[in-house]
């Protein structure tokens, strides 16, 4: 790599670490609340070369086997605006159920905003399908480097726009795709099928468009658990939530992964 590339992605991966207050910092070990083990985090400045494009992302594994240990792998995506580290409450909860946990930065500084004019499953569609070209990427470039951690069967975890971005991964890849973790997505309609099992934690202040989550009848159908957070909003789903909310959202994302 090119010295003045290799100076670009670390600046990139650094600025995913802006704006609201990292919860963790690079290289350094954690203990993860309610687990008897450490959580690591560690970073990559990743580059796709067929598309020209940086993918910053935020590693946490478990801080005494590491990465090559047999572990399952989730990939997490932000919500639109912000950072790959901004989820940290939520990665060290899956490291304790047993995963490695991929956070992938999607916005970058030069990216055009996100569309506000228009349907918004038109208009964002673009956004979606970008992210799940990231996913993709960030997924070879791991397998390669960490071959024993199971990439066949992902954990995908996001927040409103990256939970479209998620189900829409879903819905293109579902080979790859065991769960679904949605965190109040809005835009993108859920695959109506079995698989990936899904848990949609909805926020007390936003409502989804029609036809995206699945209704009572087909929840019934297909498996899929639908959890309304009467004291979370829409914009509490990341590190700045309160502790109690930390622990509702925590506490039924292990009960999901547990059943």
């Amino acid at each position: 790599m090119k010295p003045l590339r290799a100076l670009g992605l670390a600046l990139l991966l650094a600025s995913c670490q802006q704006g609201r207050p990292p919860a963790v910092r690079p290289r350094a070990a954690h203990q993860a609340a309610g687990s008897p083990a450490t959580v690591r985090l560690d970073s990559l400045a990743l580059f796709d070369s067929a598309r020209q494009r940086a993918v910053p992302v935020a590693l946490y594994f478990p801080g005494g086997g590491g990465p090559n240990a047999r572990l399952k792998a989730a990939l997490l995506s932000h919500g639109y605006g912000g950072h790959c580290t901004d989820y940290s409450f939520i990665a060290r909860n899956l490291v304790a159920h047993g995963y490695f946990v991929a956070s992938v930065q999607h916005e970058l500084p030069t990216d055009a905003p996100l569309p506000t004019v228009g349907a918004p499953q038109v208009v964002r569609r673009p956004n979606w399908e970008r992210g799940v070209q990231n996913l993709l990427f960030v997924r070879r470039a791991l397998q390669r480097r960490y071959p024993r951690v199971d990439f066949d069967a992902l954990l995908l975890v996001g927040h409103s726009n990256g939970g479209d971005t998620a189900l829409l991964f879903a819905q293109e890849h579902p080979a790859l795709v065991r769960r679904v973790i949605s965190l109040d997505n809005r835009r993108m309609p859920w695959p109506r099928a079995r698989r990936p099992q899904i848990l949609s934690l909805r926020s007390s202040d936003q409502v989804a468009d029609s036809g995206v989550v699945h209704t009572p009848a087909e929840q019934r159908r297909y498996g899929s658990t639908v959890v309304r957070l009467p004291h979370t909003l829409h914009d509490d789903m990341w590190d700045g939530a309160t502790d109690g909310q930390k622990q509702e959202i925590n506490a039924l994302i292990a009960e999901f992964l547990t059943r």
